[in-house]
């Protein structure tokens, strides 16, 4: 069995809201596998969809930029080892010198996107600042009309519309950091979640001994549930939940087309350091 962690424990809890214990027991059975925790809690308890994954390392900053005509929109993220660096003037000169570049190249390769004065740019500043500061992704999106918006530096959008205004746009793309959907539309979402989401249903206890016409039902019912949840066309805008933000953009004169979402450092992973405990051992090994 594998051991856990307290980390491991904590970052359970926040996902999921269980007692501790629970989520120990959990781990524990799911050796460790935080994910297969999650999966094993909704199958055995109708627990809720959990938070996505909270362990998010990197520190840095992203920024957007679009064009004049709003006919596309480009967003970088670029990574620093603190948080202390991502607020510095210096480093945030950088990531705006690389975000125009993006604008007026609409590279995506970072290598060259960043190859020649670029590159010695970020490696003065590395030498400047004492930390590694890598350029971690770019992307490019075009359409009718492109909106953008960065919240704290930490995360960005661009939405795409088909018509309807600026100002729209943008409020879609503060709708999206917000809320955070997995796709756009519901037949956007890929046929092997809404598999393994008909799989958790079909687990959980309320279905036990369910008359399978009744069962397709209840699955129908919250497949449709879990399509509204998570498809950024079907949610409750934020500015207005009486109305759902595929009918906000109609109503300003547009479709919702796409969007594209970034969140410092998301998918990677840091070693968490208890310096409490590092400083300990160190005067225990000094002794």
């Amino acid at each position: 069995m594998a051991v856990i962690s307290a980390s491991q424990v904590k970052e359970l809890r926040e996902r999921t809201g269980l007692a501790m214990m629970e989520c120990k027991k959990a781990l524990q059975e799911a050796d460790g596998d935080i994910e297969l925790a999650i999966e094993n809690l909704r199958k055995s308890s109708g627990l809720k969809a959990a938070k996505k994954a909270g362990r998010i390392a990197a520190e840095g900053a992203i920024a957007t930029r679009v064009a004049a005509d709003g006919s596309y929109g480009v967003m970088i993220e670029i990574n620093s080892e603190t948080d202390f660096v991502a607020r510095d003037d210096n480093f945030l000169n950088f990531v705006n010198q690389v975000a125009e570049k993006l604008l007026a190249t609409r590279e995506t390769n970072v290598a060259t996107l960043t190859a020649g004065e670029l590159e010695s740019a970020r490696e003065a500043l590395v030498q400047k600042i004492g930390e590694n500061i890598t350029v971690r992704r770019a992307t490019v999106v075009e359409g009718a009309l492109v909106g953008e918006y960065v919240h704290g530096g930490r995360i960005g959008v661009l939405t795409v519309l088909n018509g309807g205004t600026a100002e729209a746009a943008k409020d879609v793309a503060m709708h999206v950091a917000a809320v955070n959907p997995r796709v756009c539309k519901p037949e956007d979402m890929p046929q092997e979640v809404l598999d393994k989401e008909k799989e958790i249903i079909l687990a959980q206890p309320d279905m036990a001994g369910k008359p399978a016409e009744i069962a397709e039902k209840m699955v129908g019912g919250r497949i449709k549930k879990f399509l509204a949840e998570n498809s950024l066309s079907e949610q409750p805008f934020i500015k207005n939940p009486d109305q759902t933000v595929a009918a906000f953009v109609k109503a300003a004169g547009g479709e919702l087309v796409s969007f594209q979402r970034f969140e410092v450092g998301e998918g990677i992973e840091k070693e968490e350091v208890d310096f409490a405990a590092e400083v300990a051992a160190q005067a225990a090994a000094g002794r």
